[in-house]
Order: C-alpha cells, then sequence, then structure tokens
C-alpha cells in the first residue's frame, strides 16, 4: 500500500504549485483546490502508515480503499501534469485561452474523482471533486481503528544504514571454495586433460553464486579464457550464447550482441573458438535440463584442462550437466551454527566478538530462524542497525517475533519471501518505490548505477531537499543505502571500490514481482504471459521481456497505453511490431535500448516523439535509430538523452531548446549544433568529439553545471586549443574529465590549466605517445588536487621523485602511469598512496620492492614490470608481504635477452611470493 502513498505525494505537491503558481485560476476554484489538498494531505498521512504493514495483514476493504485512492491520485497528477505543461507550452502564443484550459482541467479532475459515483446529479465540478474526497475520508476514519489492529501497535525502526561490507564476504566460502579448487585443478591422474565439471547445487539464498564467483576470480588467470555467464528462469539462450562470447573475448566480439545470427551460428562460433583453448566457464543459475543440453552443445570437449562450472537449484539439471566420471555435484549446505553467528555479528559489529551480552541470547534466537541461510542472515542483521548504530534490545525482539517460524528445510523460498518482506516494509517510504522499480528489469540483468538514477529522477522518486543537494547526488544516497541493505547486489565494482553496476538477487526480485504487481506499480509482458494481462487494464509501467518471433505480431491495445508513464524495452523486437509513439499521453521514460529492425527497413521511427510532451529520459543505447527528428526540441521536460551506440550521425538544431537537459550521452562522431551553450542545465556531457564539432570548444564555457566531460580531440585544429582551455578553466563544478587523444593540447593543459577545486578523476587516453605529457604537470600535488581519486596519465619521462608526488595525493584510490623514460632513482616513502585501491605502472621497471614497510597499506590490485634477469640474479627483491591487502597481482616480466632458465626462475619466484603472501592472492604473469 506504499505505492498509493507515494502516488499521492506528487499530487499534493503539485496542487499546491497550483495555488502558489501563476496559473490565474478564479477566487472560486483556488478555494475548492485548497480544501481539496486538504482532504488529500489527511489521506495522505493514513495512507503513510497503512505502507508500513504488510498487505496480507491488512483488511480487504482496507486494500481496495487503498488502491482506488492511489489509481485516482495517478489520474489526478497526469491531469495535473498535462494542465501545467500546456499551459506553459502555450504562455506566450495563446494567453487568452487560459481560462479554456482551466475549464478543460476541472473537467478532466471531476471525471477522475467522480468514477463510480452519480455526478451527474452535481453541477458545480470543484464540489463534485470535494464530496468524492470526503467520501473517502470518511472510509478512511471508518477504517484506521482496523489498521491500527493490525499492525501489532508496532513497527521497525525504518531508517537503518547497514555497516558496508562485500556480500562476498560470506564466513566459510574460503574453506569451500579452496576444496572446490584442488577438485577442479588436479595434480594427478590421466584423466585432468579431459573437460571437467562440477556443478554446485542448492535452494535460493544458500550462496551459490557468491562461492563460484569467488572460485571463478581465483582461478580464472591459470585459463587462456574464462566466462561467467548467469542464465536464469526464462532465458533468451541467444543471449546467454552471444554473453558466453562476449566474455570470453571482449575484443573480438565487441559487436556480438548487435548481430542476428541464429542458435546455430552461435553455437558453431563458440565452438570454433574453444576448439583450441584452455577455458574456464560458469554457467549460473540453470533452471531446465533442457536449457543446458543447448549450452552443452556449444562447450568443446578438448583434452586441454578446460574446466567449467554450472550452478542450479534443481537436482535433476545438475545430474544432467555430468558426463563423466570424473565430473561431480556440490550440494549447497546451510552455514553451521558457529558461521551462521560469525557472519550476523560481522554484518553488525563488525566483528565476532563484539555482541554485547544483553543481546547474545536474543541474537542466538534469530539466527536459528535465519536456518544457515545466507541471504536471510545478512538481510536480517540489516534490520538491527540505523545509522550505524545498533539498535536497542527491545527492537531485535520485535524483529524476532515478525519473523514467524523463519526458514523451514521444506519451505525455505516462503520463508525467505516473509523474511525479505521485513526489510521492504522498513524501508523509508521514498526508498520503497525506488526498490518496486527494480522490477522492470529481467532476471540477472546488470543494471548500471548511474542510469537507474537518471531513471528515478524521471519517474519523480528523487526529491530534492532544503540544501539544494544535486538531485544525482541524492540519487546516489538512495542506491547506496538500498546497496547496504542488501537489497541490491554489487555487479561490477571499479578500481575505485564504486559500484558501478547491480544485480537483484533472484529472491528479492520474486518479491518485489510480486508487491509490483498487486499495486499495479509495473507490469511485465514476456513471451509465456502474453495474453495474462487484462486488456482493459490500465498500465503504468510497461516492461517487455523476452518477446519472441510467434508473437511479435501481437499488437498492444493503445487504449491500454494512454496512461503508461515507463515503456521498456529488454527483448530484441523488431521495430516494426512496436506500438506507435502516438499511443502515449503521459510518457516519462522511454526505453528502446534492445529495439532491431529489418534490414531493409530505415531503422526505429521515431515519428511522434515530439508529441511526447511529459518525456524525461530517452534511452536508445544501441538501438536501431538511424536519426532524431527535428520536432525533439518540443521536449521541454526531457532531462536524460542516450544516443551511444546508434548509428545517429548528428543532432539536429532543435535539440539546443532541451533547457531542461542534465545528461547527454553521445558518440565522438556525432555532429552536434551550434547554440550547445544554451543548455546550461547539463551536468553530464560525454563523448563528445571536438573534429566533428568544433565549435563545442567554446560553447563549453556556458555549461557551468557540467560535472562529468569527455571529450576527444583527435585532428583538432590548432586555434581550438586555447579555447578548450580557457572553457574548461570555466567548469569550476567539474568532478571527472576524460580526454582522448589530447596531442597539443595537453602539454598546453600541463603549463596554463588550473583544474577545478572537486576534480575527482582525470584520465588521459591514446593509442599514440603524441598525447603524453612531456612531464608529470605541476598541477598533480595533493594541495591542488585534495579530492582527486582516479588518475590516468601518460609521461614520457618521469622524474625521480614523482612516484612519491603522485603518492601523497590523499583521495587517490585508482592509478594507472604510463611513461616512456625514467630519469634519475624512483623514491617512495612509507607515508605514500595512503587510500590507493589499485596501482598499474606501464613502460618501465617498478618491482614491488620501491615500496617500503607502510607504502600502499590498502592496495588490492598491482601490476608493475620487471625484468627477469634481474629477479633471477638476485638483484631486485619482488617480496610481497609488506602489502597487506593484495588480491591480485599482473606482471609484466621483461625477457631483457635472459635465458629461458633465468625466465623459468623468475616466474617461479614470482608465484612463489604470491603463494608466501598471508592473502594468497592471484598472479597473472604476461
Amino acid at each position: 500500500m506504499e505505492v498509493a502513498a507515494g502516488a499521492m505525494g506528487p499530487v499534493i505537491r503539485k496542487l499546491g504549485e497550483l495555488l502558489v503558481g501563476e496559473y490565474n485560476l478564479e477566487k472560486r476554484v483556488k478555494k475548492g483546490v485548497q480544501s481539496l489538498l486538504d482532504e488529500l494531505e489527511m489521506m495522505h498521512a493514513v495512507l503513510r502508515k497503512v505502507g508500513e504493514v504488510p498487505s496480507e495483514q491488512l483488511e480487504e476493504p482496507v486494500r481496495i480503499w487503498a488502491g482506488k485512492v492511489r489509481d485516482l491520485s495517478c489520474d489526478m497528477e497526469d491531469a495535473v501534469d498535462d494542465f501545467m505543461v500546456r499551459v506553459h507550452e502555450g504562455s506566450s502564443s495563446k494567453p487568452t485561452n487560459m481560462r479554456n484550459r482551466v475549464k478543460k482541467f476541472l473537467k478532466k479532475t471531476t471525471k477522475l474523482f467522480g468514477k463510480g459515483k452519480a455526478l451527474h446529479q452535481i453541477s458545480d465540478a470543484i464540489k463534485e471533486a470535494q464530496d468524492l474526497a470526503k467520501e473517502l475520508a470518511d472510509l478512511r476514519r471508518r477504517y484506521e481503528l482496523d489498521t491500527r489492529s493490525t499492525s501489532n501497535g508496532a513497527t521497525i525502526d525504518p531508517r537503518v544504514l547497514a555497516l558496508h561490507k562485500d556480500v562476498g564476504e560470506l564466513v566459510g566460502v574460503d574453506r569451500t571454495r579452496d576444496e572446490l579448487i584442488k577438485t577442479l585443478i588436479c595434480e594427478d591422474g590421466s584423466s585432468k586433460e579431459q573437460l571437467k565439471t562440477i556443478s554446485i547445487v542448492g535452494v535460493g539464498g544458500l550462496g551459490k553464486t557468491t562461492l563460484t564467483k569467488a572460485i571463478y576470480e581465483k582461478i580464472k588467470a591459470q585459463f587462456e579464457c574464462a566466462a561467467f555467464v548467469p542464465v536464469g528462469q526464462n532465458p533468451d539462450i541467444k543471449k546467454v550464447f552471444k554473453d558466453l562470447l562476449y566474455d570470453l573475448n571482449k575484443e573480438k566480439f565487441n559487436d556480438i550482441h548487435n548481430t542476428s545470427k541464429d542458435e546455430n551460428l552461435l553455437i558453431k562460433e563458440i565452438r570454433e573458438f574453444l576448439v583450441d583453448k584452455r577455458y574456464l566457464i560458469v554457467i549460473d543459475d540453470i533452471w531446465e535440463e533442457e536449457i543446458w543440453r543447448f549450452i552443452n552443445c556449444a562447450l568443446c570437449k578438448n583434452k586441454l584442462h578446460s574446466r567449467v562450472i554450472t550452478t542450479t537449484r534443481n537436482v535433476s539439471v545438475s545430474e544432467a550437466c555430468l558426463s563423466s566420471s570424473d565430473d561431480m555435484i556440490h550440494q549447497m549446505k546451510p552455514l553451521s551454527d558457529e558461521d551462521s553467528q560469525i557472519l550476523f555479528h560481522r554484518r553488525i559489529f563488525q566483528s565476532e566478538e563484539k555482541c554485547p551480552e544483553d543481546l547474545q541470547a536474543v541474537s542466538r534466537e534469530i539466527l536459528k530462524k535465519c536456518g544457515g541461510v545466507p541471504l536471510a542472515i545478512i538481510t536480517i542483521a540489516s534490520l538491527l542497525v540505523s545509522n550505524q548504530r545498533i539498535k536497542q534490545k527491545e527492537e531485535w525482539m520485535h524483529v524476532h517475533s515478525s519473523m514467524g517460524r523463519g526458514v523451514t528445510e521444506g519451505g525455505i523460498v516462503k520463508d525467505m519471501k516473509r523474511i525479505l518482506s521485513l526489510s521492504y516494509y522498513d524501508l523509508p517510504s521514498h526508498l520503497k518505490p525506488c526498490l518496486l522499480y527494480l522490477s522492470i528489469f529481467p532476471e540477472d540483468f546488470e543494471i548500471n548505477r548511474d542510469l537507474l538514477i537518471w531513471r528515478w529522477l524521471a519517474e519523480g522518486f528523487i526529491q530534492c531537499d532544503k540544501d539544494e543537494t544535486r538531485l544525482f547526488e541524492i540519487g546516489k544516497s538512495y542506491f547506496n543505502e538500498l546497496m547496504n541493505r542488501s537489497l541490491i547486489q554489487p555487479a561490477e565494482t571499479n578500481y575505485e571500490g564504486t559500484v558501478v553496476t547491480c544485480r537483484i538477487h533472484d529472491m528479492v526480485l520474486d518479491l518485489i514481482c510480486s508487491l509490483s504487481s498487486e499495486e499495479n506499480f509495473i507490469s511485465i509482458l514476456d513471451n509465456a504471459e502474453w495474453n495474462a494481462p487484462n486488456p482493459q487494464r490500465k498500465f503504468r509501467r510497461l516492461s517487455l521481456h523476452n518477446i519472441k518471433a510467434k508473437v511479435q505480431n501481437h499488437q498492444i491495445e493503445s487504449t491500454s497505453l494512454s496512461k503508461v508513464r515507463t515503456f521498456a524495452v529488454f527483448s530484441p523486437v523488431t521495430c516494426d511490431w512496436l506500438p506507435s509513439l502516438s499511443s502515449f499521453q503521459f510518457l516519462r521514460v522511454l526505453d528502446l535500448g534492445s529495439c532491431v529492425s529489418h534490414e531493409s527497413s530505415s531503422g526505429i521511427s521515431l515519428k511522434y516523439v515530439g508529441n511526447l510532451i511529459h518525456l524525461r529520459y530517452l534511452g536508445l543505447k544501441d538501438a536501431d535509430v538511424r536519426e532524431l527528428p527535428m520536432d525533439i526540441g518540443k521536449l521541454q521536460l526531457l532531462q536524460t538523452l542516450d544516443i551511444r551506440g546508434t548509428s545517429i550521425k548528428e543532432l539536429p538544431s532543435s535539440v539546443v531548446q532541451l533547457i531542461n537537459l542534465i545528461c547527454l550521452y553521445v558518440n565522438y562522431r556525432v555532429r552536434l549544433p551550434k547554440g550547445m551553450g544554451s543548455l546550461m542545465s547539463l551536468e553530464v556531457l560525454e563523448e563528445v568529439g571536438l573534429s566533428s564539432s568544433p565549435h563545442i570548444a567554446e560553447e563549453l564555457s556556458h555549461l557551468t553545471e557540467v560535472r562529468t566531460l569527455s571529450i576527444d580531440c583527435a585532428n583538432m585544429d590548432e586555434d581550438l586549443i586555447d579555447i578548450l582551455i580557457k572553457s574548461l578553466g570555466n567548469l569550476h563544478k567539474l568532478q571527472n574529465l576524460r580526454i582522448d587523444d589530447g596531442g597539443r593540447l595537453i602539454n598546453r593543459m600541463c603549463e596554463s590549466w588550473v583544474p577545478p577545486p572537486n576534480l575527482r578523476s582525470f584520465d588521459s587516453w591514446s593509442l599514440s605517445s603524441s598525447s603524453s605529457f612531456l612531464r608529470l604537470p605541476k598541477w598533480v600535488n595533493s594541495s591542488t588536487l585534495p579530492h582527486l581519486s582516479r588518475l590516468e596519465i601518460d609521461v614520457e619521462e618521469l622524474q625521480g621523485d614523482d612516484i612519491q608526488i603522485i603518492g601523497m595525493l590523499p583521495a587517490l584510490r585508482f592509478l594507472e602511469l604510463t611513461a616512456d623514460r625514467v630519469m634519475g632513482r624512483l623514491a617512495v616513502r612509507a607515508d605514500a598512496f595512503p587510500s590507493a585501491r589499485s596501482c598499474i605502472f606501464r613502460g618501465f621497471p617498478m618491482a614491488s620492492c620501491l615500496f617500503p614497510p607502510g607504502a600502499m597499506p590498502r592496495v588490492q590490485h598491482l601490476q608493475f614490470r620487471v625484468s627477469a634477469p634481474s629477479i633471477a640474479r638476485g638483484e631486485v627483491d619482488c617480496g610481497l608481504g609488506h602489502l597487506p591487502s593484495l588480491e591480485h597481482i599482473k606482471v609484466d616480466l621483461r625477457r631483457d635477452n635472459s635465458s629461458r632458465e633465468e625466465l623459468e626462475t623468475a616466474e617461479a619466484w614470482l608465484r612463489r611470493a604470491a603463494q608466501a603472501h598471508p592473502k594468497r592472492p592471484t598472479i597473472e604473469i604476461r
């Protein structure tokens, strides 16, 4: 029922805007709106209380009432939005039509409020709306006591900020991981050359994927190629094959997802690629034997020590994965009592020894109900911390009683859903719609954090706080809080430790899909459920999954699309099947990123997109779109435009009218129109090519809100360099800057550019040495760049103390430093690189011994270059023990005229050093 309360919030805010805005409402209308607003605010307060109670605990009349309020609120918001947008749209050209517009608005709103009531007896439109509001208020008062009684008078503190710990740190994984690795990488027996498979089986929530990922990360460097591919409950087998190819070799199969190859061709391509390679492949979350048989056809059974790992919930599927006597099944088991307690206490207290005595008994009782299921332990633990403060014992007792009988051996799925629902109802009201919105994505979909936040913003889920913090920053805090509560899981984390993409655990997805369906929040159409939705149903948000060719001729009736706010496609449907954009009246988010067209067609038509006056997010990434229409400039509310990976060659001139555009993703080859400097709201501008749009060099100076900028300076005219540097100097809010093929610009920046005070990342990348800095820029120092977290830089000549200067950047977490030569002896002090997580040194010798004990205390990933003879002859000590956090090492081992024996000695020495390290990091030697 929280969705009903969430739907009322925007209506109340917008009705308030009608009262204070310059809409010339006559006195009688204003009085009616104010009275209506008062009633809605009272109902909103009750709905927020109802939203704290699981729907199954509410009486049926309460659910019906809340559902009606939700629908009325959504329709009302659409009408108010339409009125306000069209008033602004026509205010300059048709000011005399204001009264007619108000009458039309009142007519719309009375129809919405009068649904199911004989409104023909009442002539005054506002009076009718007030009467219905009062009737709903009477219903609310009648059911208020019932609502209180079913909630047992107790609520869990809605503000929880769990201690941020990596979900992968599950207790017991290391031990099981190492045992399975020994089985996979056997040292004796003739069968070791054969393809070997291990199938990991167990119910959801036991940590199959976490264990498998730990194994995969530990041993993948020992194979020529490796891939980790999720399958899921309703897989698109062609996408599975394409994902497999892409993961095996991202460079060779970079464009594989844009091809139209069928299953047979993909199988052939996989087999041909694997035939002469030692490979490691993980196929995660297989539900059906038939799907495995398809995948198995693609796996070449060579005799090169290749390995396959599968995970499944189904024992029969795991048995089907076995093809030889050397293959094995590993049955996942719940955690022991001891390991459960360690995981639980780490999650809450950061240490298993710090549980207060008064909480130990209830802690044990809670863990009994978790049944050793890691997902249950993690999510329940997340309920017991608020703003990094451990909750009181009474609240622990309430959580314990709310868990019912806990997790039982025979009903884990049902029991887990109940436990996860506790976490959902404990969410603050602003986070519930953000979480439910994730149900729009398919199972196992890797969700980009930034694009998700832009969608939340377009939907109106993110509201600015009093100090006018950037909406995107607020959205990041929403994302982080869901991550901290373990309701979403990190998928890709960059070297700086920032989560770039996330996934949703299957059980969490099942829960939010169920809640979304109950609330008519999001509707999913896929091949299996195509005929399930009621044709008369009003879709609010519509997502297409796995639509296959045999149903592509089915059309969604345009009447059911009129109220849709989000339309997203996650299936390669053809453009001739898509509904006409004219069917949508209130669309806010349009994502056609998976749409393709027939070879003979002219691509996806965006005709009528200019009529989508409520559109805020237009996602076309990788879609078959050839051009944008000229009337796109009519989308005055558009905030995000993403055309990466399309065939669009230029943006129409009307784009400069999109004054509310915040985020623009293009391609380097796309020509931008003159006048881009008028887009004063832009915060993100990525992949701009200055050779195709030279005027941008000067117009950038007007885009003073930009915080993320990436530009390509290849073939840029010499006379534009000073102009561009001056423009960059005006971007005082810039946080992230990437320059590709900078050429002469780079060294001019070395002398005359002053970085903005809050710069967080600086990337300078090029395929040629002509884009390198001659020397390390003077502005690379701790006083000028106190917030710099990422530095990727090429320097022709490195001075002896340059490493130390870089190492003193206090916030630096990622460094990629390339140098052609080094002058003098490199010097590093023991206090260098205090925050670094990943350091890559290319092109010059930089052995680990150059870092004294105390330096790099947090570095997890280290790459350096070293001479094989210098190690073999004992001239360089590459011991790693003084780097306590190491997880992965990559060494570029220079031959330097070494003998074969010296090369082998150096490699063996490096591997022993890694084995001797307390954390036993993985090592890759090239």
